[in-house]
């Protein structure tokens, strides 16, 4: 009988030793909340950066966490799949009540970066709010790209009908304004209590005054599941903390056989946006906004490219389902 060697090779060992660290189990913790940047991370962990991406490049190279870069930073995330989920849930069921108060402490400084997030968006918002609608284009003609919505959602020329309109991050209204005359009801939400202010004012005299505007945050929609028929996400999406978790949120209240359609910037290095408008994205590449899409429950079924200067505007439409398809799925 053969005895295999001592020195034989384990890969699953090689995965349990990159969690043998402490700061490795904070990080995958903590990216079980959010993605975060590097820095974020170092800021949460009280290290230096260099040392936060050693930790960082072990975990990488075993295949439990994503990174990608978007201009200077570095956004790192938990891979899916059923491996990584078994093994984190593995925390919660061994976590001791020293290990507990150590995460709790991270969950503290996580959430004032979160608070900083906010407020540097908050800020912008406040501060530019009555030129909120100039401020967007001069990214690119906004003409064209109300004409492309319109036709992504058919909302001219007797097309699909809006039904039921859900307009996230309405700002001052805008969307609602061009896409309310075709939905048999409109709600605008919007956390900025100053932009739903500005919002009811363009709302009134472009004469729709059947329109709805809650103040409620993108991730906790006030709307039953399956209410909504049409959901946009117009030009929000840059700005937000977790946009998987945002795409998840208007996939929840869409009926089956309802569309979601994200208008946003493709990716791009203008890096001087995070600082002059508090973008914390540089855009999105189709690929993240299908994998959103499709962690959603949507189809993807369009995506539009308009160029224009140095930015461009892209258009992504997903279906969800209509019960019989996921039956003969």
């Amino acid at each position: 009988m053969m005895l295999a060697s001592v020195s034989q090779r384990l890969p699953i060992a090689d995965l349990f030793q990159a969690l043998a660290d402490p700061s490795r189990l904070r990080i995958v913790t903590l990216l079980r909340s959010m993605e975060l940047s590097v820095g974020e991370l170092a800021q949460v962990l009280c290290q230096s950066q260099p040392r936060v991406l050693r930790h960082v490049k072990i975990l990488a190279d075993s295949g439990l966490i994503d990174r990608h870069k978007e201009g200077s930073w570095v956004f790192l995330a938990l891979t899916g799949g059923e491996r990584s989920a078994a093994l984190v849930g593995l925390f919660d069921q061994c976590l001791d009540d020293e290990s507990r108060a150590v995460l709790d402490d991270d969950a503290v400084r996580l959430a004032a970066v979160r608070a900083d997030r906010a407020e540097a968006a908050a800020r912008y918002f406040a501060a530019h709010a009555e030129a909120w609608d100039s401020i967007r284009s001069l990214h690119v003609p906004e003409s064209a790209v109300e004409h492309a919505i319109e036709a992504a959602l058919g909302a001219k020329d007797g097309g699909q009908p809006l039904g039921t309109l859900v307009d996230i991050g309405t700002g001052t209204g805008r969307m609602i304004e061009l896409l309310g005359p075709a939905a048999n009801q409109a709600l605008g939400v919007d956390r900025s209590s100053e932009m739903l202010r500005l919002a009811r004012v363009k709302l009134d005299k472009a004469g729709i005054a059947d329109a709805s505007l809650r103040q409620a945050d993108m991730y906790a929609l006030p709307l039953e599941p399956g209410s909504a028929d049409s959901v946009i996400i117009h030009q929000v999406l840059h700005y937000a903390l977790a946009p998987s978790a945002a795409i998840a949120e208007a996939a929840r209240v869409l009926r089956p056989g309802g569309r979601l359609l994200v208008v946003d910037f493709a990716a791009h290095e203008r890096e001087d946006l995070r600082i002059a408008d508090a973008h914390l994205r540089l855009g999105f590449s189709d690929e993240a906004i299908a994998g959103w899409f499709a962690a959603a429950g949507l189809e993807p079924d369009l995506v539009e490219h308009l160029p224009g200067g140095e930015l461009t505007v892209t258009l992504w439409r997903g279906v969800k389902p209509l019960a019989y398809d996921r039956k003969a799925a």
